[in-house]
């Protein structure tokens, strides 16, 4: 299962990426609400744990977004907040669910259990595919020509775009926000990160799929015999 958790709790963070992950779940986290509508509204999740209480826009509102653009994904309210008219609130939010803090980490596991199986996300299985490369979007397991592929957490998500997008190209802008939101590391780490990703996807294969587009950004594609990629656009990013 795939879970989003939006929450700006470090250490509850790092506590629900412990449990979960040893449980065989994959997690991503967002700090804040545009960080994290951003996230849900790009990714498929089987679930959503959203906290009330979040910089930059609080949870409601990240829900009332969420669910103004079609978004069904189930959305579990995680909040101090126990109150009956607050519970009541994030309901008519658009939550699913609603657990207030303190709580123990089974009961989580539980309830997203619950809500992903009324949604159908157990049996829901997307696969991206562009040419012999794939990419499960639900077990997050990438294979080129049968052979599984070993990639970093930023590696996969920029492969996750690229294959969304293909074969039309993506802006080197798009590909920052994607791993980073709006608040990009100094210096060009998305080189780097597209280096080790053509390491993995290209660097075995004799047929190369990652073209660098200059002064544009970057395109996943197989390259017909009418449009060669120019030498050197698998070395550089």
């Amino acid at each position: 299962m795939r879970v989003l958790v939006v929450e700006d709790n470090r250490n509850l963070v790092a506590n629900l990426f412990d449990y979960f992950e040893s449980r065989g779940y994959v997690l991503d986290a967002a700090p804040d609400g545009p960080t994290g509508l951003h996230l849900a509204l790009s990714h498929d999740y089987d679930a959503i744990v959203l906290d009330w209480g979040l910089p930059r826009m609080d949870g409601r509102e990240v829900l009332r977004q969420l669910r103004d653009s079609g978004a069904d994904v189930p959305v579990l309210m995680l909040t101090a907040r126990d109150e009956l008219p607050d519970k009541i609130a994030g309901f008519r939010a658009g939550a699913d669910d609603y657990l207030t803090k303190p709580f123990e980490l089974p009961e989580l596991e539980v309830r997203l259990e619950a809500l992903a199986a009324r949604a159908g996300g157990r049996s829901r299985s997307k696969v991206l595919q562009v040419a012999d490369l794939r990419l499960d979007l639900t077990t997050l397991e990438v294979t080129r020509d049968g052979r599984t592929l070993h990639l970093y957490p930023a590696c996969r998500k920029l492969l996750e775009v690229l294959m969304q997008s293909s074969p039309a190209a993506v802006t080197r802008e798009r590909l920052e926000h994607a791993l980073w939101g709006d608040s990009p590391p100094d210096g060009d780490m998305l080189r780097s990160h597209i280096y080790e990703l053509r390491r993995s996807v290209d660097g075995p294969f004799p047929v190369k799929l990652i073209q660098t587009l200059p002064r544009v950004g970057y395109r996943l594609a197989e390259v017909s015999a009418s449009s060669p990629v120019k030498e050197g656009d698998h070395d550089r990013g």
